[in-house]
């Protein structure tokens, strides 16, 4: 993702003018170059590279080449890249969301990580579950909750769910080929209640009463449409996540690990865990 867009556009920012930064950040959202925040600063790669990359080619190998003399090859970068395999979704209940997760993370066929969190929070009441890189979904993900602080200081208000999903789908569908992200939107206002919002891979934009993605989705399509009711209460729609979740960790060989879940009120965020159930034999079966 990265390679591809600086080699896209690192010449539209070498035209711009020396400015002060924040001039320079301003000029940068006007030509729609994201530039995210890291660790209470504002990163922006296409400025750390202002004239200092150039293309090489030769000896078999493509790519960039810094100042420095590091060899970046732009074709390999995605070689054994760790992907979120993934079971992820959220849906409305009467007083808010829910928003649920696996927490495996694959290279390949190896289990990179059995406890990844696929929830991330992008502002107060707004979240975000994540599937496909996961490079990619945090890059993304980090971009958004940046541009939604500033959209909170210059409006002074909070945004809404709605806000953030436009920039999630802006994103994804502006950069849909160099990004591997399907991600669901969720969160809670006091003006809108909760809404839920899904964006699949290729960055359309569709709002549901319940969505779900990544590669266990495509198990439990039926369990969801069988099972789902509109108005459920806070337990109802724990228990209906969970089972979903339980049934896609059961098929999918990409997901698995704890299931987390976030539950969004006029209250705020509360986090759930739930660890794997090994007497876990079916939905509605008893023992």
């Amino acid at each position: 993702m990265l390679g591809s867009l600086l080699t896209a556009r690192v010449e539209r920012v070498e035209l711009l003018p020396s400015l002060q930064l924040h001039d320079r950040i301003s000029h940068l959202l006007a030509l729609h170059i994201p530039l995210y925040s890291l660790d209470n600063s504002v990163f922006l790669w296409p400025l750390l590279s202002h004239s200092n990359y150039k293309m090489v080619s030769g000896h078999g190998v493509t790519g960039m080449l810094g100042e420095d003399g590091i060899h970046i090859d732009m074709q390999h970068l995605k070689s054994g890249e760790v992907n979120l395999g993934t079971s992820i979704m959220a849906i409305n209940f009467k007083d808010g969301v829910i928003l649920g997760a696996d927490s495996r993370t694959t290279t390949g066929a190896y289990i990179a990580n059995r406890v990844t969190d696929k929830l991330t929070q992008v502002h107060d009441t707004i979240w975000c579950c994540r599937s496909g890189s996961a490079a990619d979904t945090q890059a993304v993900a980090d971009i958004v909750s940046y541009h939604l602080n500033m959209y909170g200081v210059v409006n002074n208000e909070p945004p809404t769910t709605a806000v953030a999903a436009s920039l999630f789908q802006e994103l994804c569908y502006e950069n849909k080929d160099a990004l591997s992200a399907g991600i669901i939107i969720a969160g809670y206002d006091p003006k809108h209640g909760g809404q839920v919002y899904s964006i699949p891979l290729g960055g359309s934009l569709h709002k549901q009463s319940f969505a779900i993605g990544g590669s266990g989705s495509t198990y439990i399509y039926g369990y969801t449409d069988a099972h789902w009711k509109e108005q459920m209460t806070e337990e109802e729609g724990i228990q209906f996540v969970r089972s979903a979740l339980q049934e896609a960790i059961k098929w999918d060989g990409s997901s698995g690990g704890v299931i987390r879940m976030v539950v969004l009120t006029r209250k705020g965020a509360v986090r759930h865990l739930y660890l794997p159930d090994t007497n876990y034999t079916g939905p509605g079966v008893t023992n």
